[in-house]
């Protein structure tokens, strides 16, 4: 039996992100701290911990799903091995706000404090305005977590693998809107993010494109993103209203 994980923000925000998080299946290990914008979001919802991924798009602003808005939200950024106590330049900062979208998968969090930028930390770049990913375009998504659907086999370093982006008329989901979202993966290499890796960025040349949304559950259809460049005008009028 196929299943599907539909996350469209009304459903979603009912679900943990417990369900969905962080598995990457047919990638690969990242170079330690290659991608420095990668943010490992831990969230408490009473004696329940789950996790979510997401990306530094400023000193003191991270990225992720609105999916991800079901509890209390702690930011690690510059990790690789979650578990590793040698990484000197990981810093735990927690939320001081939490801003989803009224109507699409997409969240701004407030820093407690602006991160300390260095090469392990620092923001991705974001695309412009309605700005289109090319159909055939090689873009890339990393998280950590499980590798397949053994949760034995959860891992804690950050993965990584490339995915490229579909016509908009060849995504298979009955309500995919490519004004809002953005279709990416090759479910006959079995290469996507599983469950999740929900937050993280689909990253094409090097800007954040997309945000992981929605997934089948055993990485066999492709991945759908919310399309990050739709979102440009409420992610600059938001940012600008929590900074004064």
């Amino acid at each position: 039996m196929q299943v599907y994980i539909w996350l469209l923000l009304p459903m979603a925000l009912l679900l943990s992100p417990g369900a969905w998080s962080g598995d990457i299946i047919g990638g690969r290990e990242a170079r330690p701290h290659s991608r420095p914008y990668m943010a490992y979001l831990e969230i408490e919802d009473g004696i329940n911990i789950s996790r979510c991924g997401g990306f530094l798009v400023s000193e003191n602003f991270v990225m992720t799903a609105a999916h991800c808005n079901v509890g209390k939200i702690t930011v690690l950024l510059g990790a690789h091995n979650l578990k590793s106590k040698r990484q000197r330049r990981r810093q735990v900062i927690p939320v001081r706000a939490r801003i989803p979208h009224p109507e699409y998968d997409i969240m701004l969090l407030k820093l407690e404090k602006k991160a300390d930028l260095n090469r392990c930390v620092s923001p991705i770049r974001l695309p412009r305005t309605h700005q289109r990913v090319r159909p055939g375009a090689k873009c890339s998504v990393a998280g950590w977590g499980r590798t397949i659907t053994d949760r034995a086999l959860r891992l804690d370093t950050l993965r990584e693998v490339d995915v490229m982006v579909m016509p908009d008329a060849a995504c298979p989901y009955r309500h995919y809107n490519p004004s809002t979202m953005l279709c990416a993966g090759d479910p006959h290499e079995g290469k996507n993010p599983s469950k999740g890796d929900s937050g993280g960025p689909l990253v094409c040349s090097g800007t954040a494109q997309g945000i992981v949304s929605l997934v089948h559950s055993r990485g066999a259809c492709p991945a759908v993103y919310t399309r990050v460049s739709t979102f440009i005008p409420w992610i600059e009028e938001t940012m600008k209203k929590l900074q004064s």
